[in-house]
């Protein structure tokens, strides 16, 4: 049934038709909606679910990780600052190798003191063994954290799912809401892998030596790399029942494309309509949107960006003293390969700053004319530019 949600609310229907049995979490801005609406369904009884309230961030993803470890279904979500308080955390969770699911509300990291949009938190979290699903509108944003779970449970790793603040989470949008029966042939009971058992009594997170610890960072490796067929077989049977499947990276006219665009998010849907008036124009030209960031989908990405002259990647982010991330994760993916075209990398949109259709004209007519070297990251919309 179609509603008009935020895309906060699309994820907290989601976590409530995902049969979510722990809920812990700390109210930031501005994923508070989320959980606010979460902690509503708990008291009222429409989830049959546990909603802890915790003091920090750090302190709810410590009752997911004790939750899990149990072997029941859990979720938080967080952003920005928060996020970074779970950050010690993060590594835990994964390490654990337990199907947490988070709702990451792309916020701007200080100082100064910025409540609005870029992916400075998430990115800064890549390296935590947590799988990365990025989303572009409320739909995708239900869909995805479904998806998560069965994802989840599948590799046993926890998954992040992200979602730009405000332009996103605090949007209105119809989005299809499925019925709990439909939900339930979608994502059955968790049966979990890893569980405390009062009657066989072993430890969680204990000391690891030299002998073990370098073993369990090749298991999560070896997760890690079998996520896309795990994320494929997920899609595959989610779009059997739903009718809908988005794909680790969503091409548009691509195949003929001599210049593409490159990013993730909702920057995604503005793309398209400055590819469209190029097209109009006789520029051929596309956009790739990356949904997985973690694992990278390096397949993906050779197989859309190999035939293209230059490729443009938008990053609302950076990592200081090289640029982009986005872009240097193209430029490591495509290193090998035989014909590569050449990336070059923008900064725009941080701390919440639109990004507009004349933005990507810019790209596209500063790439066209490739002035300055690839490894330099051009900002594009500085109010002293």
């Amino acid at each position: 049934m179609k509603h008009v949600l935020e895309g906060s609310h699309a994820v907290s229907e989601a976590v409530r038709l995902a049969r979510t049995q722990v809920i812990s979490a700390y109210p930031i801005t501005p994923q508070t909606h989320i959980v606010e609406a979460l902690s509503e369904y708990c008291a009222e009884g429409i989830m049959d679910a546990k909603f802890i309230c915790v003091e920090s961030e750090h302190s709810a993803m410590a009752a997911c990780i004790g939750a899990a470890s149990a072997g029941v279904r859990t979720f938080t979500a967080s952003s920005s600052h928060g996020l970074a308080l779970m950050h010690e955390l993060l590594h835990w969770a994964a390490g654990a190798r337990l199907p947490i699911v988070m709702a990451e509300v792309n916020r701007a990291l200080g100082p100064g003191w910025n409540i609005w949009m870029d992916q400075s938190d998430s990115l800064s979290q890549r390296d935590t063994g947590w799988i990365q699903l990025y989303c572009e509108d409320g739909q995708e944003v239900l869909d995805t954290t479904l998806q998560a779970y069965r994802l989840a449970e599948a590799v046993n790793l926890p998954v992040m799912v992200v979602l730009d603040a405000f332009f996103l989470s605090h949007t209105y949008e119809p989005v299809d809401v499925p019925d709990q029966d439909t939900v339930d042939s979608f994502l059955p009971a968790l049966s979990p892998h890893i569980q405390l058992d009062l009657n066989h009594p072993n430890a969680i997170g204990q000391m690891a030596p030299p002998a073990f610890y370098m073993e369990m960072r090749h298991s999560i490796q070896q997760a890690m790399q079998s996520v896309p067929e795990h994320f494929h077989q997920v899609e595959e049977t989610f779009a059997k029942i739903f009718d809908r499947q988005y794909g680790p990276v969503s091409a548009y006219k691509c195949d003929d494309a001599d210049l593409i665009f490159v990013m993730a998010g909702t920057a995604a849907s503005t793309c398209r309509q400055a590819v469209d008036d190029l097209r109009a124009a006789g520029k051929k030209v596309g956009v790739l949107k990356l949904k997985m960031f973690r694992p990278f989908p390096c397949l993906y990405v050779r197989k859309y960006l190999e035939t293209a002259q230059k490729v443009m990647v938008l990053d609302r982010n950076c990592s200081f003293g090289i640029g982009g991330i986005f872009a240097q994760e193209l430029r490591s993916a495509l290193y090998l390969n035989k014909r590569r075209p050449a990336i070059y990398s923008y900064i725009s949109g941080m701390g919440g700053r639109d990004i507009t259709v004349d933005h990507f004209m810019e790209m596209f007519d500063r790439t066209q004319t490739a002035d300055y070297p690839e490894d330099e990251s051009i900002w594009i919309a500085l109010n002293n530019a």
